[in-house]
This record gives C-alpha cells, structure tokens and sequence, in this order.
C-alpha cells in the first residue's frame, strides 16, 4: 500500500535519480518534477531516465521567464549583493523552484515534497521555508537529513554502487572534484578541491565566461534604458543588436557579459546554518545589471530615500539569502523598494572589456542632476556665502568633542 504521493525536485543526476527509487523503495509514489532555469541539461534524457526509474508522473517546467521577470528583476530593484559582493544566483532561484513544486503538488494531491539538497546548506532551508509558506500542510522527506539514507550513502562510490544494483543509468563521464550548481543568472562551484581556501582554483573550472586575459581586444558599448527599476531594452552600440523582453534582455546581457569575462569571483561567505564555506562564482549579466542600475539609480532618486534604499537592499539580500522570500518581512522591503523606483528610469551607456564594466554616460527625463547648480562656470540658483553659516552649525559639535577631549587629557 502506497504511503502517498511525493513530489521530487529532481535533476536527472546521481543523487536525485537514487533518491528517487529510494522514495519508491519506501513505498511512496514518486512525481518528477524538474525547472527550466537557463541550466544547459539534456530535459529529453532526463524525462526518459525518470521513465525509467518508474516515476508515476514527470512534470518539466520552462520557468525562465518567470525567473527573469518574478525573481531576478526585484533582485535589480534592490541591488541585492549578499556580504556585499555575491549576486545569489543560488539563493533567487530556490524559491522559483520551490513555487512551482508546491503547485504540482497541490494540483496533484500529493502531501509530500523532497529534494536532494544536503543537511549542511543553504538550499534545504530555502526549499523548505518556501513550501511551507505556500502549502502549510506539506510534509517534506529531506534524504539527506534521514540516518537510514545517510548512514547508508556516505559517499558518492555508495550511490554508483546504489544505482548499478538498481539499473540506474549512470552518465559515464567522470565527475568534476567540485560541486556545480547552474541557472539563467549564474554558475556556482565549491566543495570538493575547493574546501581549501588557500589553493586556487583550477583554470578549467570556470564554465560560462572567458578568461579575462583571453577575452576580444575590442569592448562592446551597450546602451540599458530602465523603467520603473528594471531594463526594458538593452542595444549593443557598435553592431546594432536590440532586445526587449525580460529574458531576452538577460540572456544577451549573459552573452556580452560571458564574451569579456565579466562578473567572476571567489569568495569565503557565511551560511545561515552557522558554518563558512568558499564559493566561486560567475555571474556575468547579473554584474552589468547592477552596475547600470547603481548609476541610473543615484542619477534620478533622492539622496536621503536612496540611503532609507540601500539599508533595505541589505535586508532584502539578507532574507533572500536565507530562504525568506515568501516572509512577511520581505513582502514588506519589496513593496518599500518598489515604491523607491518609482522615478528610477532612463538609460545607461557602458562599456565591457577584459572582465570589467565602465560606465560611459547616463540620461534620464526623471534626472535630479542640475548641470547649472552644479556648474563651477555658473552661478545658478545658489548662493555661496551660504555655506559659511552651514559649515559653522556642522562645526559646533566637533568643537564641543574636541573640547571635552582636551579636557579628559588635561585631567589625566
């Protein structure tokens, strides 16, 4: 007799294809469930695989657009940069997934959902506070976090074991000494080699950029007109290449950015489960993005709302990093960031060349830049004389400082 209905997240490889007979070997009923996020994955194999492993159902959903417009978009709004230098490539797409996982499920009747994520990550923690936010009674099967998996599957030669018992088709190619994660946004690698902080990594690890030093000698000039927060056009200068649509836009953004080497990093980052872990990264239209956006956004929002701005653009990368997109909490800072964007618009020209992004010029009808105010050949609406009394007033309590410190050392 059947235990229920599972719906697993599932990649076609090693750990989620054992997972799945696993799953079944329990006595559940087993629903397939894999996103189109931008991953370069053969979906065909992967449907044919879970065919094979005796899946009831096999859901393949193309969440690309969505991804680009629900997910990546208010991740631009907010400039959202993780310990101040990791896009989250990762960490906005687990709800993505996980959204569209609770409607299968629901849809299907299934009072389970599983995944492969490991009992020491981030990504158990994002699933999870995801689908239960959005399907309350959902009751989730983590293999990871299970004794009689995990006591049983110390390693991947356990799992290839695993599978050649179970006819499990195996890819024969060998796996890279790192672990990979890929979407739309970005491609991550850590663990394996990695987990030594000192070592560098090896030069063929990087999969979607080129190599700075070997990218072309010439830079591509685009042109990104925003609207509302978010590009609604990007234009190559120099050859004349237009897009419009959201994932349109950020797939080509991806392709110059990949062209010149943008957007790679190596950095040590903190967990919210508690421990430090290194991760390399390559993000390229996702780096060109915010530098665009940064330049567009202090060119047209006010200098006191963009400070209020940027405190929630950390809290933001702080919730979604964390799992709590669908909190309360980060309901709230994106409805207050969508506010912030109102006047955010107009266009900004740059230049990518070598693995670096250099803004050229920007223009904005919503523009708080006055040429005139700000014009050393011109007067303008300002009178100098004014700053004397403006200097004075900031004065007065750093003489008040000084002085009490002149009075502590006077009594020592």
């Amino acid at each position: 007799m059947s235990k229920g209905t599972v719906v697993l997240a599932y990649s076609g490889g090693l750990d989620t294809s054992c997972i799945l007979v696993w799953l079944k070997e329990q006595g559940y009923d087993v629903i397939a469930y894999m996103a189109d996020i931008g991953q370069d994955d053969d979906f065909t194999a992967a449907r044919e695989k879970a065919e094979h492993l005796g899946a009831k159902k096999i859901f393949i959903e193309d969440l690309r657009a969505e991804f680009v417009e629900d997910f990546i978009w208010p991740a631009v709004k907010a400039n959202a940069v993780y310990e101040d230098r990791y896009l989250m490539g990762t960490a906005i797409a687990r709800p993505c997934i996980a959204r569209r996982q609770v409607e299968i499920a629901q849809k299907e009747g299934a009072q389970f959902v599983s995944h492969g994520a490991t009992g020491k990550g981030n990504d158990q923690i994002r699933f999870e506070l995801t689908c239960y936010a959005l399907y309350p009674d959902v009751k989730i099967i983590a293999p990871w976090r299970i004794p009689e998996f995990y006591n049983c599957f110390k390693g991947r030669n356990d799992l290839l074991e695993y599978a050649q018992k179970r006819n499990i088709p195996v890819t024969a190619t060998p796996q890279a000494p790192w672990s990979t994660d890929a979407n739309l946004m970005h491609i991550s690698y850590e663990s394996g080699i990695l987990e030594d902080p000192k070592s560098f990594a090896p030069a063929d690890l990087f999969q979607m950029t080129s190599n700075p030093e070997d990218a072309p000698n010439a830079h591509d000039v685009l042109e990104i007109e925003f609207k509302n927060g978010v590009p609604v056009k990007v234009t190559n200068k120099k050859d004349g290449t237009s897009k419009v649509s959201p994932l349109d836009i950020f797939s080509y953004l991806n392709e110059v950015g990949a062209k010149h080497g943008i957007g790679r990093i190596d950095i040590v980052e903190n967990r919210f489960i508690g421990m430090k872990s290194r991760g390399l990264y390559e993000t390229p239209g996702g780096t060109i993005l915010l530098m665009a956006h940064l330049d567009i956004e202090t060119f047209t929002m006010d200098r006191e709302v963009r400070r209020i701005k940027q405190g929630l653009g950390i809290k933001f990368s702080e919730l979604v990093y964390n799992g709590f997109w669908y909190s309360p909490e980060c309901n709230f800072v994106r409805h207050c960031i969508d506010k912030s964007q109102e006047n955010v618009e107009g266009k900004v020209q740059l230049s990518v060349y070598k693995g670096q992004v250099y803004i050229l010029a920007r223009e904005s009808a919503k523009s708080l830049y006055n040429e005139e105010l700000v014009s050393m050949n011109v007067q303008g609406d300002y009178n100098p004389t004014d700053a004397s009394g403006f200097i004075r007033i900031n004065a007065v309590r750093l003489k008040e400082f000084h002085r009490l410190q002149g009075l502590s050392s006077t009594k020592q």
